[in-house]
């Protein structure tokens, strides 16, 4: 996710925070605590905290002063839980959650806590709200998309490289998600002349794997939905379709992180 709409999210997130209207009143140190979905190390993690905190700062909370932050780096979704539990010790004031996995495992471990919720594609399809008019209990946040961008993908891909007719869509099978995305592809696919599957993947190396069997054939693309398992590894995804030598290179178009 490119850094402006990081601060869009993040910056409206902390804008929709029920304590922000009393900032100025209180300056009681409020504590938030935040689940990322990448590593610490990803080169992207610093961009993404200057983020936030500017966000909060245009909303009246400046950390060091009425505000600290808490952070827990979850690169998968085996790590949510234990990093949501971490939270919860510190007693935070709110929990700020990006992407489905992780906001399932806080909310799971507590309904007392405000938490704010982004990058989830579909909050409703999931279990983690009761409807998008009203959320319920004590939740609220983002949905990353519309489902209808599915096709504008296979326009892309489409657009990019003319010749192909078959489409691998990435996905986490552990993700309920991954599944509404794939149906709304499929259905649009037909109306543009390609036949699209589905590829489920748990790890690096079932990536890797995924992407070499489906260049065997020619006139391929690839659309990779957009999650913490697929997120964290877009380099591998890309570098692999690369790499792949004695035929041309997969052209990918990705909900995880759309090219302007």
């Amino acid at each position: 996710m490119r850094r402006r709409e990081f601060i869009t999210l993040l910056g409206g997130a902390a804008a929709a925070w029920p304590l922000a209207a009393h900032a100025q009143q209180d300056q009681r140190v409020r504590r938030i605590g935040v689940l990322m979905l990448i590593a610490a190390d990803d080169p992207e993690a610093p961009a993404l905290v200057g983020a936030f905190s500017q966000g909060l700062a245009e909303s009246g909370w400046i950390i060091g002063q009425n505000a600290r932050i808490d952070y827990r780096w979850c690169p998968n979704a085996e790590a949510a839980r234990a990093h949501a539990v971490e939270l919860l010790t510190l007693t935070p004031d709110i929990i700020l959650a990006s992407s489905t996995p992780l906001t399932i495992a806080v909310k799971q471990l507590t309904r007392t806590v405000p938490i704010v919720f982004t990058m989830v594609s579909d909050p409703v399809g999931a279990g983690i709200v009761d409807s998008l008019a009203q959320p319920g209990d004590n939740i609220t946040g983002f949905m990353l998309w519309e489902y209808s961008i599915g096709g504008k993908l296979l326009d892309l891909l489409k657009e990019i490289a003319p010749h192909i007719t078959r489409v691998a869509v990435f996905r986490d099978e552990a993700n309920p998600t991954g599944i509404a995305n794939f149906g709304v592809i499929q259905a649009m696919a037909t109306s543009v002349g390609l036949q699209v599957r589905p590829v489920n993947v748990r790890n690096s190396d079932e990536i890797a794997s995924a992407v070499e069997a489906f260049a065997h054939n020619p006139n391929g693309g690839a659309i990779v939905l957009g999650n913490a398992l697929l997120t964290v590894h877009r380099d591998l995804i890309l570098n692999s379709s690369l790499a792949i030598s004695c035929r041309p290179s997969i052209p990918t178009a990705s909900l995880s992180r759309m090219v302007a």
